[in-house]
């Protein structure tokens, strides 16, 4: 299958964001959604979103080191979502997306699925990760 990167990206985030709620593994969720609704995943969707349930530990450490107004159990679960997938992203595969295309897209989802005052929010965790990173080269 031949997805676009917002497709993928779209897809991975949605995956975050269910799996947040149910204790399946997140190729059982995968299976429901073909089966049910017709989604498409392939391997790397799955793979990454994997990946980022493993370290997910490690992606709420960086969130809550630059979340200055919100502890981690108070930020809304499609920010999070949204966070750990970017955060990823610039960490673990900067090699194949531009850390500005990372943030744009993540800040597009935030538009498309949360609430204004939340697309600052990611934004602004967003800038101040990249920011840091910059600074310590």
């Amino acid at each position: 299958m031949n997805f676009t990167r917002h497709e993928v990206r779209e897809a991975e985030f949605l995956l975050l964001y269910e799996k947040m709620f149910r204790e399946e593994s997140v190729s059982e969720i995968i299976t429901v959604h073909e089966t049910d609704y017709e989604y498409k995943c392939d391997e790397e969707i799955e793979a990454t979103v994997n990946e980022v349930v493993e370290k997910t530990a490690e992606l709420d450490a960086v969130i809550s080191r630059f979340s200055t107004k919100r502890s981690i159990d108070r930020i809304p679960k499609v920010n999070l979502a949204i966070l750990r997938l970017a955060i990823f992203e610039i960490l673990y595969r900067a090699d194949k997306v531009p850390q500005n295309a990372v943030v744009n897209e993540a800040v597009g989802l935030a538009r498309t699925y949360a609430l204004e005052p939340d697309v600052k929010f990611v934004n602004g965790v967003l800038g101040a990760f990249t920011r840091s990173l910059k600074e310590n080269g």
